[in-house]
């Protein structure tokens, strides 16, 4: 008999961390656990915040169809029983989880994706003054890829010290749709001059076709504009990388039919998260096998972790089949 468990959960934060008008104090999730028998399932969501998306309402919306996923329900049924987000995200992860303990293998070989292997990720700069972001920077001594949260206060200037500290690490900016066109037309100068490799989200939601015209040669990336599958067709007309976040498009399932659609299109994948702890990191790090660009470090800004955490050496990420997605827990630790 299948049964479902949900709950939420709140983690510190080692420092508050701040985006474009926003600021994360902690890191507040919701866990759902599927149990069908001896095996059990996990998936984690925080919902999308500026789609006031919480874990409370996430709650909410799985308590209302909570009979029917008791009832027995697929991947692809869920699909069509809750539209992406949160909610989704963590129950679809659930079912991958609970799928990989019932038949033994894990969660990569049922999706017919690569063994795993550790993947470079970015290192994430919050917003605040040049010097801090460069002392932050500085801070990150293992790490080869960084991501630089930027507001409309002396984007440039950040940029640049940022540069002046970590000469040999890969850079990539990301605005949170908080330039205009006349801004980011000024910045790409200072952008190429500090070797950039990645603009993100440079525009507010629905003024996409500002990109119309610009002449970048740096790639530009949509997160907020892309939330899913069906986003995809028209934005490839207007982007180069298209952010995967499981939270915004409703869990593994979709991602990695978005992420096979965009190759199709002709477009880079990136792999990026909200808030969460490793449990949400690791299907995410599975999807990451097939992406171009990955940006999953979020549990290294928490207090605490959960027990067998997402694995950060040397600037690379590895998450470990004890945390999720892998056959039984007995299983996995006779073959450690």
């Amino acid at each position: 008999m299948l049964t479902l468990d949900v709950r939420t959960e709140q983690w510190a934060l080692k420092e508050p961390f701040r985006i474009t008008n926003y600021v994360f104090e902690a890191s507040d999730v919701l866990v759902a656990t599927l149990r069908d028998g001896g095996f059990e399932g996990r998936g984690e969501a925080s919902g999308v915040y500026y789609r006031d998306e919480t874990p409370r309402s996430l709650a909410a919306q799985i308590a209302a169809i909570q009979a029917r996923i008791e009832d027995g329900i697929d991947r692809e049924s869920l699909r069509a029983l809750l539209p992406p987000g949160g909610a989704r995200n963590a129950l679809d992860c659930a079912l991958w989880d609970l799928e990989a303990k019932r038949a033994g293998k894990p969660v990569w070989e049922l999706a017919g994706l690569p063994r795993p292997k550790a993947l470079l990720t970015t290192f994430t700069v919050g917003a605040g003054s040049a010097e801090d972001m460069a002392q932050a920077a500085k801070a990150y001594a293992t790490a080869r890829a960084i991501k630089i949260k930027l507001t409309s206060e002396d984007p440039a200037g950040c940029v640049a010290a940022v540069r002046v500290v970590r000469p040999d690490a890969w850079i990539g900016v990301d605005a949170n749709q908080g330039f205009t066109r006349e801004t980011l037309e000024k910045l790409i100068p200072v952008f190429r001059q500090c070797d950039v490799g990645l603009i993100e989200q440079p525009f507010p939601v629905g003024s996409d076709d500002e990109l119309d015209g610009l002449n970048c040669p740096i790639p530009i990336a949509a997160d907020e504009s892309v939330q899913k599958f069906s986003d995809l067709a028209v934005l490839a007309q207007r982007y180069n990388v298209i952010n995967i976040k499981l939270d915004k498009c409703g869990g593994l399932t979709e991602g990695l039919a978005m992420a096979w659609e965009a190759r199709r299109l002709g477009l880079k994948i990136m792999v990026g998260c909200m808030s969460g702890t490793s449990l949400a990191m690791a299907p995410a790090f599975l999807l990451g096998q097939i992406c171009n660009f990955v940006d999953l470090d979020v549990p290294t800004f928490l207090a605490t972790d959960r027990e067998y955490p997402a694995q950060y050496e040397n600037g690379e990420l590895f998450c470990p089949e004890l945390l999720w997605g892998g056959p039984a827990k007995r299983n996995q630790e006779q073959m450690q």
